[in-house]
């Protein structure tokens, strides 16, 4: 059998952590229509494959099921739970995150600057899998980030400033 395109794999490897942030990432009640909403992941930026969707179609994580949506930058973030930040270009970034900051929504990407901007977690998946978080942006915005994460981020923002654990 043939090996997974290297950016496939990558998704595969991002889907995966998005249902884990599901997992353990704790949203205010408000979050939610009801207890059985689903999870709304939204996609905005030049994330074009589909693996995300396929990838948890069919899963679901207290209860809920996935919902994945893909957004333009004119579209309104409103319903997101999770928006995975796919912009090379840091002003389109920004902007995504302006608009949902101090809201209860887990804000991802894999720009170098993402905490810095604003993001929440900072996901590289590479031949290693490497995190940062930015607790000042989680706790702003309601989100609950366990130790057990924590203890595996490379890079904790708290209080302005940025601790390298790994």
């Amino acid at each position: 059998m043939a090996q997974a395109p290297p950016t496939e794999q990558r998704s595969k490897v991002e889907a995966a952590f998005l249902r884990n942030f599901a997992r353990y990432v704790t949203w205010p009640a408000l979050a939610f229509a009801n207890e059985r909403a689903p999870w709304v992941v939204c996609i905005v930026g030049d994330h074009v494959d589909d693996v995300v969707d396929k990838t948890l179609q069919g899963r679901t994580e207290h209860g809920r099921g996935f919902e994945v949506v893909r957004m333009r930058m004119s579209d309104r973030l409103t319903g997101c739970h999770m928006v995975y930040v796919a912009y090379d270009d840091s002003a389109r970034r920004r902007a995504v995150l302006d608009e949902v900051r101090s809201k209860p929504v887990l804000t991802v990407g894999d720009a170098p600057e993402f905490l810095d901007e604003g993001g929440i977690i900072r996901l590289l998946a590479g031949e290693r899998i490497e995190m940062g978080i930015n607790l000042d942006q989680a706790r702003a915005s309601s989100l609950a980030i366990p130790a057990k994460m924590l203890e595996v981020a490379r890079d904790v923002l708290e209080n302005g400033s940025t601790r390298r654990l790994r």
